[in-house]
């Protein structure tokens, strides 16, 4: 799917503010606001709009703990992969999960309110995989940046 000019400028007021009413973002972009509305349908149909969330802040919910888990499997093949890709994903605690290069194979940010929790979950996890040689957890101490924005200024707006 092509992207424009003024669809790049859609999506990123859209990244910082999804709530915004239609008739703001068509002034913004300076469209009409059925021209926008047909735009931003067209981004959302065409896949490029994957999902309207609300970021909460884990540190009003309880100070949660954010730790990062690079896993080594012991072998390199794909139904061992594959397995272990769905199986991450019946976990919760798993906000986000990435296939990496390099030492390891998989990246996981794992989102905790204890050290006992995040034992609970190696337990029902990641030490029930036969096929995981060895993982490494670091402990987030802040976060410094974070956000779910795609960079679109790579192109005049």
């Amino acid at each position: 799917m092509e992207i424009d000019r003024i669809d790049r400028k859609i999506l990123m007021i859209l990244q910082k503010n999804n709530r915004i009413p239609n008739i703001e973002l068509a002034e913004q972009v300076n469209l009409s606001p059925p021209a926008c509305l047909k735009r931003v349908k067209r981004l959302r149909e065409g896949g490029i709009i994957v999902a309207d969330v609300s970021i909460v802040n884990n540190e009003l919910l309880g100070n949660r703990m954010t730790l990062v888990v690079s896993i080594e499997m012991d072998c390199d093949r794909g139904d061992v992969y594959h397995n272990f890709r769905r199986s991450i994903l019946e976990h919760a605690e798993v906000t986000q999960c990435y296939q990496i290069s390099g030492s390891y194979d998989f990246l996981l940010i794992v989102q905790v309110e204890s050290i006992s929790a995040y034992e609970s979950f190696i337990e029902g996890s990641l030490r029930k995989d036969a096929h995981i040689r060895k993982f490494n957890t670091s402990i987030s101490l802040r976060t410094v940046k974070f956000t779910t924005e795609v960079n679109l200024t790579n192109e005049e707006i």
